[in-house]
Order: C-alpha cells, then sequence, then structure tokens
C-alpha cells in the first residue's frame, strides 16, 4: 500500500483552486471545480478526487482537449427542460450550472430536466443529485463517458461505466445518494489501484477471450485502453449473476446521455480521432429535479424517506453483521472522521501536486510530506 500524508482541507482546496485559476480557468469556475473534486475524497471516493487532478483535468487542458473556460450555451428552453451544449468546456461547471438550472425549473413548475452535449468529465455525479436532495428535491444524473465496458456476451468496450445516480431528501444526517457505475467497477478505481500497487479485483475485467483478466491493475487498464479487455456490468460476465441486468441500466445512460441532445456516443467517445490524435471526448449528460413541495411537502417526504430508510437499518442482521448501511451512510461517516483533519493523498499524487505547484509558481504552499 502506497504511503499517504493527510493535507487540511483548506490548503488543498486552495491550492486546487489557484491551480486551475493557474490553468486558465475563471476563479468562480475554479471554486466550482475545486468543490466537485474534493467533495469525492471527503466522501472516500479516492478514485475521484485529487487522485484525478492532473491526469484527468489539467493535463487535458494542456493538451487542448477540453477548455478552461466554458461556454454554456442555451440551444433550446422550455419551462421545464433545456437542453445545452457545453463545448468541451469543464464538466464540473457544465454539470453544476445544467442541474441547478433543472432546479430551479423544478422549484417553479414541479419538475426539471436539462440534457447536455459535448462536455467533459464532470467528476463525482452524486455531488449533482446531493444538490437537488439538499433543496427539497429529488435528483437525478447520468453520464456517458468513454467506451470501456462490454456488453452481455460481449467482449468489446461499448459504452461506458456510465453511474446510474439518484438522490432522494430524508430528515436524516445524510440524504438518500445512490451513486454508482452500472459496472461493476469504474476506469478510474483500476487507476487509483494501479496507483497503490493493488491488484485488479476477479471478474471485474474481461479479456477478448471471454476470460477474467486478473493480476496488475496496471497492465489491466494498458489492456482496456488498446481494447484488449473491457470492464464488465453490474452482475458479471454472462447472465448467470444478472450481468444482462447492469447492461440494460448502462444502455438507458447511454441514451438518455445522447438522444435527447443529439450527442455522441460509444466509439465516438474515446477521445481520438480516425487517425488516432487525441480529440475532446464530447461526453453527454442528464439531469432531472423533481420539487417535493409540487407533491406533499418536503417535510413529509423527508419523514416518510427516513422511516422507510430506518425500517431496512433495523431488520435482522446476517450472523457476523451488525448494522445495514443505506445509501450515502458510509460516506457521511468517511466526511465525519475526515472533516477535522484533511484529505489523504498518496505517494504518486504527492509528486503530481509538486510539480503542478513548482509548474505555475505556488510557493505559498508546503505540503506535510516535505517536512
Amino acid at each position: 500500500m502506497a504511503k499517504t500524508n493527510i493535507v487540511d482541507w483548506n490548503t488543498i482546496t486552495n491550492f486546487v483552486t489557484d491551480a486551475f485559476v493557474g490553468y486558465g480557468i475563471p476563479r468562480e469556475d475554479a471554486e466550482i471545480c475545486a468543490d466537485v473534486l474534493l467533495e469525492s475524497d471527503k466522501r472516500g471516493i479516492e478514485s475521484h478526487g485529487v487522485n484525478r487532478f492532473k491526469p484527468i483535468y489539467l493535463d487535458r487542458i494542456k493538451a487542448g482537449i477540453q477548455q478552461p473556460t466554458t461556454e454554456f450555451e442555451i440551444v433550446k428552453e422550455t419551462p421545464t427542460t433545456a437542453v445545452i451544449d457545453g463545448h468541451n468546456g469543464m464538466g464540473q461547471v457544465i454539470g453544476y450550472k445544467s442541474m441547478q438550472m433543472a432546479i430551479d425549473k423544478a422549484k417553479e413548475y414541479g419538475m426539471g430536466m436539462v440534457a447536455v452535449r459535448n462536455s467533459c468529465h464532470y467528476g463525482i455525479a452524486g455531488y449533482y443529485a446531493t444538490m437537488a436532495a439538499k433543496q427539497g428535491c429529488i435528483g437525478m444524473t447520468g453520464t456517458n463517458a468513454r467506451p470501456s465496458v462490454a456488453p452481455t456476451f460481449g467482449v468489446e468496450g461499448m459504452f461506458g461505466t456510465n453511474p446510474l445516480t439518484i438522490g432522494i431528501p430524508t430528515d436524516e444526517d445524510f440524504d438518500f445518494v445512490i451513486d454508482c457505475a452500472t459496472s461493476i467497477t469504474q476506469n478510474g478505481k483500476i487507476e487509483y489501484y494501479e496507483r497503490i500497487g493493488e491488484d485488479v479485483h476477479p471478474g471485474t475485467v474481461i479479456g477478448l477471450d471471454g476470460e477474467p483478466i486478473e493480476g496488475d491493475s496496471g497492465v489491466a487498464l494498458k489492456k482496456i485502453r488498446n481494447g484488449e479487455a473491457a470492464l464488465t456490468t453490474l452482475g458479471g460476465i454472462g447472465e448467470a449473476l444478472g450481468g444482462y441486468k447492469g447492461y440494460g441500466y448502462a444502455m438507458v445512460i447511454e441514451l438518455l446521455s445522447a438522444i435527447l441532445q443529439d450527442g455522441c456516443y460509444g466509439k465516438d467517445l474515446d477521445g481520438k480521432d480516425e487517425n488516432g490524435n487525441i480529440r475532446p471526448y464530447h461526453l453527454g449528460h442528464f439531469f432531472i429535479a423533481i420539487d417535493t413541495n409540487h407533491f406533499l411537502g418536503e417535510e413529509l417526504t423527508r419523514k416518510k424517506a427516513g422511516d422507510i430508510i430506518r425500517s431496512v437499518r433495523a431488520s435482522r442482521k446476517a450472523p457476523g453483521h451488525d448494522k445495514i448501511y443505506s445509501a450515502g451512510e458510509k460516506e457521511w461517516n468517511v466526511w465525519q472522521s475526515r472533516k477535522d483533519s484533511g484529505v489523504p493523498i498518496n505517494e504518486s499524487v504527492q509528486k503530481e501536486i509538486i510539480a503542478v505547484r513548482d509548474e505555475l509558481g505556488l510557493t505559498q504552499y508546503k505540503f506535510p510530506w516535505e517536512d
């Protein structure tokens, strides 16, 4: 396991924000990007936090395939819907503005939906579902991604990890937020395993011969990138354990991320042109908000949701287990354990942070591992 160091939230937030600004992102947008990025670490989802700060965002800006200044174009709008073209700007900014637009429409008309095309990686989908839940709405979002997941009975990556994410307000300290890929694992998780020296988990990657790939995460990641392997859908290889269900839900996200906004899909999201040159990813997203006050009210909704969740958690436990969790609870627990300390950063990311700091001349920042 790679060695980690803890950086306090104030320092890492300011550094990430200043680094984004240094790469040409307007400060207001940089603050949104940093908030989305670090929310992942606050919830214990290291695969989508500072672990991806440089390779997924800064490197893509430097390569010219992601625009630091986000042009948020409204292509079409009605009182309850909108189609947005993000023009390959910052996915977090596009996501934040789109979900807030859906929420605002829902507050006025009961429901709102925004479909986005030509966006980039927007961070953890749960951030946007949480935005809605905090404002008394049921929130839903999904995004397509570079093709790396094989359909049932297939071995070729045809769609992304395509998260299906829903947030529902409750009367507890945390709202119900289910945020998970429709594949068993994500590219970001395998990237994280490579960084910390952990092997790929059995059954999560399938080779062209139809057999599971195991062992070195770095090797598995290269095979996925080269089209020699693919991730598997929820339920795993074949139909025996319900792999077709994960495949079906992944297709729902692929469709909603492309058909309403005339967006790209499948192989067109691989980030390469016909000559193998890198290009923008042109991702699609969708955001849905349902205002609970247009039904029987936020207070009743929160209490009823809490009652249902608590009844499930109070049910009989399996031998050896003394607790049943609900979606969002473990993430809340991680935040309680980290809020007074900071974000754990592994050695690989530490080197990247130092390189970015020195490149941009942000000499005011000094980190614990330098002592």
